[in-house]
């Protein structure tokens, strides 16, 4: 087969999506290739988005179709809602296009394929940008009416999706997030100047950062720091140039490790997420988890982490102080949840879905 997958949005700065779309790509041909296959990954793209793609690819034996163009978020869109010209135009004969949340380019003929992360757009539109709500309410009408199988993230969100949008549940195949080889146990650990509590979130509604700055002022007592990575997001945005608060902004991978490692506790305390895969990380790289209760993260968390109610700071600081008394329990509960998720299990998934529905 020739498999088109689309990477369009990894011209922007990695999120969980992006890195679930490079893992799954870099599992899909780890899978794909030694059986025969080609896979093809493509993207319309900003101006310098094909040297962002190309960085973030790096290590993939994909053929590359990058062709940048102005206006390429108004172009993406003109194409899907047009509806022409096939994406065969451009791409050559394919048996495969597997789309993105960017785009959902038209096509002639083969398996027509796309990953749903999330419901967040369709269920809580105001935890979402008016872009976001529009690019995922096309994307999720044009799944629901033209894709062969569509692949989720998450059994939670395999139903979400074939109950909200009246989708075959056996078209949608479940390729959990696998976790990238920067995430492991073994390695050096971050060191702060004090004990800290880690917690990974783009600063947005939904992660519920205000929550867990609300619960860290009920720990004074532990003499701990709440450690925040992630960028800048959108909406109100949570107080934290509070005492004891250390914002640092984006990390690399091989950053993120290290603080994984050095944490006294991870916290995750997202409102709705799709999988949640910081967990699965922390987990991977030998820190005790406390993650929120809320249902979707309930295959991240698996019984290796402490949970507790996202909207109760007394709930979140309690679990806190549990996961710290319950340290190395819990490390090696997370070290062996986290061992069965890999990218090439995802890919997999993808390849045989893709075999299924020709």
């Amino acid at each position: 087969m020739r498999i088109a997958f689309d990477v369009s949005p990894l011209s922007h700065e990695r999120t969980g999506v992006n890195n679930y779309i490079r893992g799954s790509l870099q599992g899909l041909v780890e899978t794909a290739r030694p059986r025969g296959h080609e896979v093809v990954a493509f993207a319309p793209t900003s101006l310098r988005g094909p040297h962002v793609i190309r960085e973030a690819l790096a290590g993939i034996d994909a053929e590359l179709r990058l062709v940048p163009v102005p206006a390429s978020h108004a172009l993406r869109t003109a194409w899907s809602v047009a509806g022409r010209p096939p994406a065969e135009r451009w791409l050559g004969a394919f048996d495969v296009l597997h789309f993105s949340d960017w785009m959902s380019p038209p096509q002639r003929a083969g398996v027509r394929a796309t990953t749903i992360h999330d419901l967040v757009p369709h269920h809580h539109p105001a935890w979402t940008t008016p872009r976001t709500r529009a690019m995922h309410g096309r994307k999720y009408a044009n799944a629901a009416t033209t894709c062969d199988v569509v692949f989720a993230n998450s059994d939670f969100t395999a139903e979400d999706f074939s109950s909200a949008f009246g989708f075959a549940r056996e078209r949608v195949l479940v390729a959990h997030p696998g976790i990238a080889a920067a995430f492991s146990a073994e390695g050096e650990a971050s060191d702060l100047g004090q004990p800290y509590v880690l917690t990974v979130a783009t600063l947005e509604p939904r992660k519920n950062l205000g929550t867990l700055v609300d619960a860290f002022a009920l720990l004074r007592d532990l003499d701990l720091v709440l450690a925040v990575v992630g960028g800048a997001g959108w909406g109100e945005q949570p107080a934290l140039d509070r005492q004891g608060i250390l914002r640092l902004g984006r990390v690399t991978d091989e950053e993120l490790a290290r603080l994984y490692r050095g944490a006294a506790a991870v916290v995750y305390p997202s409102r709705f997420e799709g999988f949640g895969m910081p967990i699965t990380e922390a987990m991977a790289s030998g820190a005790p988890v406390v993650a929120s209760s809320h249902p979707s993260l309930d295959e991240a968390a698996g019984d290796a982490a402490v949970r507790a109610d996202p909207d109760d700071p007394a709930a979140i600081a309690a679990a806190i102080r549990e996961a710290l008394a319950r340290r190395d329990e819990l490390r090696a509960a997370g070290l062996a949840h986290a061992a069965g998720f890999t990218w090439q299990r995802a890919g997999a998934v993808m390849l045989e879905g893709y075999q299924r529905f020709a």
